[in-house]
């Protein structure tokens, strides 16, 4: 009589792990943890204040230059308007009114970009990257030495970025982990040379078109932007044409 051996191969499976967060992996530098235990008892009880959900799923920034003003905006979960949540100071200026074209001309850039980055060992304790050059300044920026590197950081020195001291960029940057995590790949900032409905403002700017009628060409979408955000509280949606100019549509 044959006899049959049956084998029974067991087969282990190593457990999957759960991949950590990004608030997590964040947290995982000393200074993001402590910026999280700093600010955001903090900013959870401004966002209540406001009637605002936290953490935020979608951020805004806009930012005018000569008005030395960073503005952050918040989407709520099922809306489709942004609110204000806060306005910071922006401590220093470099440059004039007008759009980045090339490396050292101090310029901080003007239109439509994206964070793309957030630094938590910046040496200006956060830092949260621009991308500069953008598509249309690729095109109408120096071919050679554009320019790059610029940042919305804390301290109080720029040769082309957006400097607000470092409680100010603590908070942003605590938000803009939050938003990551949700999901928000790229937040949207504008960069303005000025608060078009500031009288003041309105006038130093009207005087430099005066005096280069490139420049106000270069400002009209950027205008157009603003007046849109301003009424529907939506972000526009902006081309760049093969030209490199920009077309709010």
């Amino acid at each position: 009589m044959r006899t049959i051996v049956f084998w029974v191969l067991w087969v282990w499976a190593a457990p999957v792990l759960a991949q950590p967060s990004f608030v997590d992996f964040q947290k995982t530098y000393p200074r993001v943890a402590n910026a999280f235990k700093l600010r955001e008892d903090t900013l959870r009880k401004q966002f209540a204040k406001q009637g605002l959900t936290y953490p935020p799923e979608q951020l805004y920034l806009r930012s005018f230059k000569y008005d030395s003003q960073l503005e952050v905006w918040v989407k709520e979960p099922g809306t489709s308007a942004y609110q204000l949540f806060k306005t910071y100071k922006v401590c220093a200026m470099a440059g004039a009114l007008g759009p980045k074209r090339m490396e050292g001309d101090y310029q901080v850039p003007e239109g439509f970009y994206v964070i793309n980055e957030l630094n938590p060992r910046s040496m200006y304790n956060f830092s949260l990257g621009l991308n500069y050059p953008n598509a249309s300044d690729k095109l109408l920026s120096d071919s050679v030495r554009p320019g790059g590197e610029i940042y919305i950081h804390g301290s109080c020195i720029t040769v082309g970025c957006i400097p607000i001291l470092d409680a100010p960029v603590e908070e942003l940057y605590v938000l803009a982990v939050h938003a990551k995590n949700k999901g928000q790949d790229f937040i949207p900032v504008h960069v303005f040379p000025v608060r078009f409905a500031t009288a003041k403002s309105k006038e130093v700017l009207e005087k430099a078109w005066q005096e280069d009628a490139d420049l106000k060409k270069f400002h009209k979408p950027l205008v157009q932007a603003y007046e849109y955000f301003e009424k529907q509280k939506q972000l526009p949606l902006v081309a760049i044409t093969p030209e490199g100019e920009y077309r709010v549509l």
